[in-house]
């Protein structure tokens, strides 16, 4: 490869955009390798599931389930039934990628998460019709740094004993604390994250399971809408008047 590619503009600002989520991702690709090694699965097994499926939640969960030597089809429909957000984030960004082509629209989908969408909604607002290799260095270099944690987790986790000691566990929830700073970028959006932290210790500390999540999530985007729709109709009876 000719290295004047590294040299692009586009490709160097995607790298340096993505290097908050490379800083968590590698960290948590790391106990993913371990928990793999540990459940049996080979070093060629751990990359390709972060290599095909390079999804977090749906690779802890499916390594959980493997240990229990639960059902194929049940991985296979829990893993499909968390990753369904992945449909709603691809659609509130499509209005911005009607310049890729159906390839390159095909690989940014494929390489979207939870956290390149947080940054690239950031940087959408910003540039309405975002270089297509600025976005997709973004991506991959991202899912590059989450497939080295994982081989490296697997290689390294006889000598890790104690994850907790390293503090590995807090990569993850740091980086999702800097992504969601980094959109206060008005009151309406420091009101709804606030409703958010709060509903969530409210919830947490009476409800049981994960239920909090889910609730936290569908009160504070309702929140957030209606304070959308209440600065519209405002904004429209300012200039009838």
């Amino acid at each position: 490869m000719h290295l004047s590619i590294f040299a692009n503009k586009e490709i160097c600002q995607g790298f340096y955009r993505s290097m908050p989520i490379c800083l968590g991702y590698f960290p948590v690709g790391l106990v993913f390798g371990v928990m793999a090694a540990g459940t049996g699965m080979n070093s060629l097994e751990t990359a390709l599931m972060s290599i095909l499926v390079y999804a977090g939640s749906a690779q802890f969960i499916t390594v959980g389930m493997m240990a229990e030597q639960i059902a194929v089809f049940t991985i296979i429909f829990t893993t499909g039934l968390i990753n369904m957000r992945h449909l709603l984030m691809s659609a509130a960004l499509a209005p911005y990628l009607s310049h890729l082509t159906k390839l390159q629209q095909a690989l940014f989908a494929y390489q979207l998460t939870d956290e390149t969408f947080a940054l690239h909604s950031l940087d959408f607002k910003i540039d309405k019709t975002p270089p297509v290799l600025r976005i997709l260095a973004t991506n991959m270099t991202a899912h590059f740094a989450w497939v080295a944690g994982s081989v490296a987790g697997f290689f390294t986790g006889s000598l890790i004993t104690d994850l907790e000691m390293l503090g590995l566990d807090f990569a993850l929830p740091a980086m999702f604390i800097f992504l969601l700073v980094i959109q206060l970028a008005s009151l309406k959006y420091i009101l709804v994250a606030l409703l958010a932290i709060t509903l969530s210790l409210f919830f947490i500390s009476y409800l049981g399971g994960h239920w909090y999540i889910i609730i936290t999530t569908l009160v504070a985007a309702t929140a957030g809408l209606f304070l959308d729709k209440t600065k519209s109709n405002t904004a429209e009876g300012g200039v009838r008047k």
